[in-house]
């Protein structure tokens, strides 16, 4: 069986490089994820972070959610329920306009943490796009432009609880999806499992490591590359003990960005197959996730299909 990739950035930088793009390559291409070591965000900071959010959720949002468990009687289930997910979630802003202030409930240190978080995250998701860039084919920068718009990309964070579930078999912690936006950046517990991948039609664990983050292509990535890279189904499956902590932070195109396969890739796609080397429509990014918002467990085809029959005329 194939192992999970695993891309240490230190690599870049000597010899090994050309073996470690072919790796992010590969792993675009077939996997759809790769988890990256050595990546520039400290490991005192990554602690910090984890220490910080499961204190926030044990102060401030275990009650809540297990309030919500007991009014829907979801502990008492005896069929599969596939119209929520396990799991107690919160939403950080960072661009274009941070909301990191305004959240209710946070301490001050937990704030400014995050904020610092998210600003390492950041630039690791634009030095990613350009290795994505390099392997590609395309000019440096010619993904972060892509997402640009006209007030730069949107960059935001899903910080996520999944509680011990006494029936993991009948709740997801998450159920199955693609991710809209562009890259996803994951700091994931490293000792609670359950994230996992659809790979040639089979669940694929997503191995917990110590300070490691997860990467995985978003929609809008299989679009600008006309299906060569491609989002892939993925899904949360909840615990009977321990508490899983997810931190997933998404650099996506700003809400007017225009999302389009990129033109390099299709004049290269047309010499290998005429007919069809335009897979994807041309479309505004925030269409996109109207459409999204009440199709997201849903496969991602008809949503490209839709923006296709709709397509954005500049």
């Amino acid at each position: 069986m194939e192992t999970f990739p695993v891309v240490d950035m230190e690599m870049l930088n000597t010899e090994k490089r050309a073996a470690i793009m072919e790796k992010i390559k590969d792993a675009c291409e077939n996997w759809g994820f790769f988890e990256v070591v050595n990546h520039g965000i400290s490991h005192e900071l990554m602690d910090i972070v984890e220490k910080l959010t499961k204190e926030y959720y044990n102060n401030c949002m275990e009650k809540g959610f297990k309030q919500m468990v007991a009014s829907k009687g979801l502990e008492d289930v005896e069929v599969e329920n596939n119209d929520l997910d396990w799991e107690s979630s919160f939403n950080l802003k960072h661009l274009p306009v941070s909301n990191i202030s305004d959240v209710p409930d946070l301490q001050d240190d937990y704030r400014k943490v995050m904020k610092e978080f998210a600003n390492k995250l950041e630039k690791l998701a634009e030095q990613l796009l350009d290795l994505l860039c390099e392997n590609l084919g395309l000019e440096k920068g010619y993904l972060k432009n892509a997402f640009y718009g006209t007030k730069g990309p949107t960059f935001g964070t899903k910080v996520a609880n999944y509680p011990p579930c006494p029936k993991p078999e009948l709740i997801k912690g998450l159920r199955a999806h693609t991710d809209a936006g562009g890259i996803i950046l994951l700091f994931q517990d490293d000792k609670v499992s359950g994230l996992q991948l659809l790979k040639d039609g089979q669940w694929v664990d997503v191995p917990p490591m110590p300070h490691s983050i997860v990467v995985n292509i978003g929609d809008q990535l299989e679009v600008i590359t006309n299906g060569k890279y491609k989002s892939v189904d993925h899904r949360v499956i909840a615990q009977t003990d321990g508490n899983r902590m997810s931190i997933a932070s998404f650099y996506n195109p700003g809400s007017d960005a225009i999302i389009f396969p990129a033109p390099q890739l299709i004049e290269k796609a047309e010499k290998l197959e005429k007919d069809k080397f335009l897979k994807y429509p041309k479309f505004m990014f925030e269409d996109y996730m109207k459409l999204y918002a009440s199709l997201k467990f849903q496969a991602k085809e008809p949503r490209f299909e839709a923006m296709k029959a709709a397509e954005f005329i500049c």
